[in-house]
């Protein structure tokens, strides 16, 4: 079946199934294989649970006419996601960068949606799967699509765009993320900036942060769509982060529910995009203020007589960096510091972790705890920083219950599950 007829057999049953477990009646299953799973095995039992067809590329599995078969079935999802991009018609706007995608995506969305009706990334499903499957959750009645790119490798970022074909894109920012994959940062700088390249040759518009000079002179050549403290398209100033950001727009003060300074990029790329698209400025400046982080990203927690500044979605070397710098800096008197191993840095894993430690030596933050196989590692040489090879460990050894009237930051890579903390404090 040629993708032109797999189109028209979508529209007529147009949602995408690609797990048994969650099957939704008279859906298309495409079943994908991987290293350790092949779903072909499963395609009559996603028919029995409701799919209408079953997308298989192994013929020993076809049994009758409800089955489809395909060289690739992973291939042609992509495939069939590019040929419904052509065929709506929308504006795309994809977004990469090291840190701060998911929650930027979910600020423009929230502020487009004022006056459009979007599709935007669930979740962080911004992969060789979760792209494709954005597409195919847009119909006709969508306006704008926002599509997540996410990457660990090079060629990634280009890969995706050819697949969601993006008429404007941004780059949140270059950052010290999947060092492992990406090489080096310049290998990180390189991928990211595949959007770039994919918008320029297909005449394309990025916005972009001019308070970044790295992204001002990669974007030199492109259309751009600037914001910034000053000389740029859309002025947008921060005026504070103690805890929560406050930004200046249009001679409007807009205060968000989102902590941190870095979260000013965030919001100001939501402010930039939706003044472009003609959103009004009391809808942006709702929008923003309305938004609540979730999902461990940017929280805030009162809890008992501590406030928890949650951001354990994820950690590198930047983010913790720039989080740390923000926590440094809030003036409150009883802070203390829970970090975990930040994971995907390979061989640089052992200096980035020494350098985080270093620059906690010498702040003015006197109660800090890391935890991790990397951060056990590491050369300590104040007594007010305290090592523990997991959170069984930290948790037997120390009265975290009897923490009160802290301001309290917990960051670290997902695979830590540092929001179990929780439980204690």
């Amino acid at each position: 079946m040629n993708i032109d007829k797999l189109h028209q057999l979508y529209l007529a049953y147009p949602t995408i199934s690609t797990d048994t477990r969650s099957i939704k009646n008279n859906s298309l299953f495409f079943a994908l294989r991987g290293n350790n799973f092949d779903a072909n095995k499963f395609a009559n039992q996603a028919l029995e649970k409701g799919a209408k067809y079953a997308i298989i590329d192994n013929k020993k599995y076809k049994l009758d006419k409800r089955y489809i078969l395909v060289d690739n079935t992973l291939e042609t999802l992509q495939k069939l996601a590019t040929y419904h991009r052509d065929y709506l018609k929308i504006p795309i706007i994809s977004l990469t960068g090291s840190n701060g995608k998911t929650t930027t995506k979910e600020l423009i969305n929230t502020v487009l949606q004022k006056k459009y009706t979007t599709v935007a990334t669930k979740g962080n499903l911004n992969n060789h799967i979760g792209v494709p499957s954005t597409l195919l959750a847009m119909n006709k009645d969508t306006e704008i699509g926002i599509v997540e790119f996410g990457a660990n490798h090079q060629n990634e970022i280009a890969f995706l765009s050819n697949i969601a074909k993006p008429n404007f894109g941004l780059i949140t920012n270059f950052g010290k993320a999947h060092l492992e994959g990406f090489g080096s940062f310049e290998g990180v700088i390189k991928t990211k900036t595949e959007l770039y390249n994919y918008l320029k040759d297909t005449n394309g518009t990025v916005f972009v942060n001019a308070n970044d000079t790295l992204q001002v002179e990669k974007s030199h050549n492109l259309k751009r769509i600037t914001f910034g403290s000053n000389k740029a398209d859309y002025i947008v100033r921060l005026l504070e982060a103690n805890p929560f950001v406050s930004i200046a727009f249009n001679d409007e003060i807009i205060t968000s529910k989102m902590i941190g300074a870095y979260n000013y990029t965030n919001i100001a790329f939501a402010v930039t995009i939706g003044s472009y698209f003609n959103v009004a400025l009391p809808g942006i400046k709702h929008a923003i203020a309305n938004y609540t982080p979730s999902n461990n990203r940017s929280q805030i927690i009162e809890k008992e007589s501590n406030t928890i500044l949650l951001d354990a979605y994820n950690a590198n070397p930047s983010s913790m960096k720039v989080a740390l710098d923000n926590f440094v800096k809030l003036p409150k008197k009883n802070k203390i510091v829970f970090l975990g191993d930040m994971f995907e840095l390979g061989k640089f894993a052992k200096n980035e972790h020494q350098n985080i430690v270093d620059y906690l030596e010498t702040s003015s933050i006197n109660n800090i705890f890391l935890v991790g196989h990397n951060f056990f590692a590491t050369n300590v040489s104040s007594n007010k920083i305290k090592k523990y090879i997991d959170l069984k460990h930290l948790v037997a050894n120390q009265n975290i219950s009897e923490i009160n009237n802290a301001t309290i930051i917990i960051k670290g890579s997902r695979g830590m599950q540092l929001e179990r903390l929780l439980d204690y404090l």
